[in-house]
């Protein structure tokens, strides 16, 4: 039997959709909301999970995104533990329809929104399912994590990305033996310059950490017991000791409700600049979509970061309640790995210039991307001045004299008074 209807069912207890449920009633909605979730805690921070947390300088209570007093002042009805199974609208355009929860239980809603996330790339070689083997993308996986941590000698990270370079930061910082494993021939290739990602491989072998690039993962081998990892096999024969495994290698969004739906599916769910659906009844937001560029608004990508899963939040309340989108936000990131802190702010997608600000051998400096002799965006190491004023500039669509900028001696606020519109 179906309860009864609320306004808004948003799957996905996620920062997408606790924001679209906080932004529904800024904006002034007044109807029931039901914010469903397949994990059994409250909504929670994902990207300290990696760093603070991973290291024990976070706790899981500090990560949670709201109180249990928040969600009944705003009248918000959250459900956790509840996997959803299927949805069925009433009609293709119409938003209304009735979710089916795995243990049938029917909830019926006038309007939908997904925020579903993503789940962690699978590594797919022989020995995978070894014990010892884990990822990282939920509290449960970090709390795991920490205790195997706890009793390891020798940790294999695959993977160069953020996740897996936070995470190897911090097991070398707590003594660890710890080697970092990438099949790419650089660190961070896809979203940082090579000055950058030689940058990061250099200082993180400065402290302690074996970095090596163009090394496929052949097989996970176990130990003596024949349970348990004891080793990773190289594609070229080597093999490493571990008793520990993080396999970082990407996520994977969640799109199968969508495809159930007959949205549109790309990489993700298919989204505008409004957070609509190929079906504009139904929105989506966060990590599970694929989106314009969301300052150019040409092509499509995936955006994994807490700023898109906001900025995509607030429009996807706007358009389920008719209201004019927000405007266009700079898209930014940040990575904490050891005491290096990175910022980013714009997408450098297509640069065809770089200019380097400081000395990477001091730990910090600041890249600055240009396309067409336009400013794009920024990476900041340790720089958060130079952050804030790139920040500021591309926020106003401008741009920064690239022979000025690269002299490090002159502040970037400097520059301000010059910036070209």
């Amino acid at each position: 039997m179906a309860v009864a209807r609320v306004g808004t069912l948003i799957v996905g207890a996620s920062q997408a959709g606790v924001q679209l449920a906080a932004s529904l009633r800024e904006l002034g909605d007044d109807e029931p909301i039901l914010l469903v979730g397949s994990e059994p805690r409250p909504p929670y921070q994902r990207p300290p999970l990696s760093k603070a947390y991973l290291s024990g300088k976070a706790t899981a209570d500090s990560l949670l995104l709201r109180s249990p007093e928040w969600y009944a002042g705003k009248r918000i009805d959250l459900r956790l533990s509840t996997p959803i199974a299927s949805i069925n609208l009433d009609t293709p355009s119409d938003g209304s329809g009735v979710a089916t929860t795995r243990y049938g239980e029917e909830l019926s809603f006038a309007r939908l929104a997904l925020t579903v996330g993503g789940r962690a790339r699978r590594l797919r070689v022989p020995g995978a399912d070894l014990d010892g083997v884990c990822y990282l993308r939920h509290l449960r996986n970090a709390d795991e994590l920490r205790e195997r941590l706890a009793a390891a000698a020798h940790v294999v990270v695959i993977g160069g990305g953020f996740i897996g370079l936070e995470a190897a930061a911090a097991a070398t910082g707590v003594g660890k033996d710890v080697t970092v494993v990438d099949i790419a021939d650089r660190l961070l290739g896809r979203a940082v310059a090579p000055v950058v990602s030689e940058f990061y491989s250099d200082a993180h072998q400065r402290r302690g950490t074996r970095v090596l690039l163009r090394a496929g993962v052949a097989a996970i081998e176990a130990g003596d017991d024949g349970g348990r990892v004891g080793g990773v096999r190289l594609a070229d024969g080597r093999l490493l000791p571990a008793d520990l495994v993080l396999v970082g290698i990407g996520l994977e969004p969640r799109t199968e409700l969508a495809e159930q739906l007959g949205l549109e599916v790309d990489n993700g769910i298919v989204v505008d600049s409004c957070a609509r659906t190929s079906n504009l009844a139904v929105v989506a937001a966060g990590d599970c979509t694929t989106l314009p560029h969301p300052l150019t608004g040409e092509g499509r990508l995936r955006i994994e970061s807490v700023q898109n899963a906001i900025a995509q939040a607030q429009a996807a309340a706007a358009s389920l309640l008719g209201r004019p989108a927000a405007a266009r936000a700079v898209p930014w990131f940040w990575s904490d790995q050891a005491d290096l802190k990175l910022q980013i702010a714009g997408l450098s997608h297509g640069y065809d210039q770089v200019v380097v600000r400081g000395a990477p051998l001091s730990e910090r400096f600041s890249v600055l991307y240009y396309s067409s002799d336009k400013l794009i965006a920024v990476d900041a190491i340790n720089t958060p001045r130079d952050y804030m004023v790139a920040r500021k500039v591309l926020g106003e669509g401008g741009t920064l004299p690239a022979d000025r900028a690269a002299d490090a001696s002159v502040p970037l606020k400097e520059l301000l008074a010059g910036v070209v519109r």
